[in-house]
């Protein structure tokens, strides 16, 4: 599935004005910024339109500052470590606004090749509404527009929608081209044998992911806390596991597909278990081995046991193309991240391409210090999730067709 739609690559902006949405929605800690990996995959797509002598405006939303001003969402530490990483000035445009006198001050002094940030999108109401007003503001600013945030692509907000048909011409960015690329190819055109694994807590936030996963690859494996909800429906002893009983049906259901379809469907066949869910989530737990139909009453499965990551690492080994999305476990717990160690260690060893689906996944392979092992690690949870349901996303839909 390739994307049909105008890219960095296709326009020429030498002397104009180019507005270039980014996720810089990266996690602060009194100021700092604790992980910049979302800044450094913005970097290639910059450095272009810089390169190619554009007046590069960024923007980006950070946080849920719900249309207002919020000082510790603001985008300043952001243009400050922006500055250092790609080694000239990103000037700060500091409007509660977002498109304010600075803004605009600053974008009618810039010469090409330079670069300012503006203040956090969302601290205008009408962002995630897709409002016209700020629509044009954000349009008022530039000639060209290029959405490279994938992070917030399934949503239809100014920013990256709105603008979008308020410009003459909105192309996508490298990393959103890449995100496209390995998701949509994975999904669409994957080399078999296709193994997708799925985790996390809810059954309810994967409910078309797994159905339409289970048509397009040939094995889907099932881990976390929704496994246990699978594991009801089959009629087994969950104890004080996690469980949607509103989704027993759902899960036989797909059991059923699985079967018709010939796919294989895999769910834990041990568990780890504990008796009290740890609070704080990171401290010390004792852990016992149960087999999935062996699980006592008063015990609560926490992430998947040794037989399952050596079942669900063997699987993964003849895979071609693998698909992960969520966690086997309580990751954040040190004792009950094994299960999701050994599905990243065994990602990280298999030579077939590997794409992990943004969220805790991402989290937890880039903790792990499994990243650079993996061919692809999506910047966006949400979007990922939607992409694997193969919805359309509006970020994607809203850019110029070639």
């Amino acid at each position: 599935m390739s994307l049909n739609k105008v890219s960095v690559d296709d326009i020429d902006v030498k002397g104009k004005r180019v507005l270039c949405r980014c996720d810089f929605n990266v996690p602060l800690k009194e100021g700092k910024i604790t992980d910049e990996n979302r800044l450094v995959a913005a970097l290639p797509t910059i450095k272009k339109l810089i390169a190619d002598g554009g007046k590069v405006i960024l923007c980006s939303h950070l946080g849920k500052p719900k249309g207002e001003p919020k000082p510790e969402l603001s985008l300043a530490p952001v243009a400050a470590r922006l500055s250092e990483l790609l080694g000239q000035e990103v000037k700060f445009a500091a409007d509660p606004e977002a498109v304010g006198p600075n803004a605009k001050a600053a974008v009618e002094a810039m010469k090409d090749g330079e670069v300012i940030l503006l203040e956090n999108t969302r601290y205008r109401a009408e962002e995630t509404k897709n409002g016209e007003a700020f629509s044009k503001d954000l349009a008022s600013l530039c000639d060209i527009f290029v959405n490279d945030a994938f992070g917030t692509a399934h949503r239809a907000h100014c920013s990256n929608v709105g603008v979008s048909s308020l410009v003459d011409t909105a192309a996508v960015g490298y990393l959103m081209q890449k995100e496209i690329d390995f998701l949509g190819n994975a999904v669409e055109n994957p080399v078999r044998p296709f193994v997708a694994i799925l985790g996390g807590a809810k059954v309810a936030d994967k409910l078309n992911v797994i159905s339409n996963l289970l048509e397009k690859c040939d094995t889907l494996i099932i881990g976390g806390g929704m496994a246990y909800t699978f594991l009801k429906a089959q009629g087994y002893e969950i104890g004080k596991s996690l469980v949607d009983d509103t989704k027993l049906d759902y899960c036989k259901e797909m059991i059923a597909k699985a079967d018709k379809l010939g796919k294989k469907l895999l769910l834990p066949v041990d568990s780890a278990t504990i008796t009290e869910f740890p609070n704080p989530i990171d401290a010390p737990v004792e852990v016992e081995m149960y087999d999935s139909d062996k699980m006592p009453a008063d015990r609560e499965g926490c992430d998947i046991g040794p037989k399952t990551a050596e079942l669900f690492a063997e699987a993964v080994k003849s895979a071609k193309t693998v698909v992960w999305n969520g966690p086997m476990g309580v990751f954040e717990n040190p004792t009950l991240a094994k299960g999701t160690i050994a599905v990243a260690k065994a990602l990280a060893e298999t030579d077939a391409t590997t794409i992990i689906g943004g969220g805790d996944s991402a989290a937890a392979v880039n903790q792990l210090g499994f990243g650079d092992k993996m061919s692809h690690i999506s910047t966006g949870g949400g979007a990922s999730l939607e992409f694997l349901e193969g919805k359309e996303l509006p970020g994607v839909a809203a850019a110029t067709d070639k």
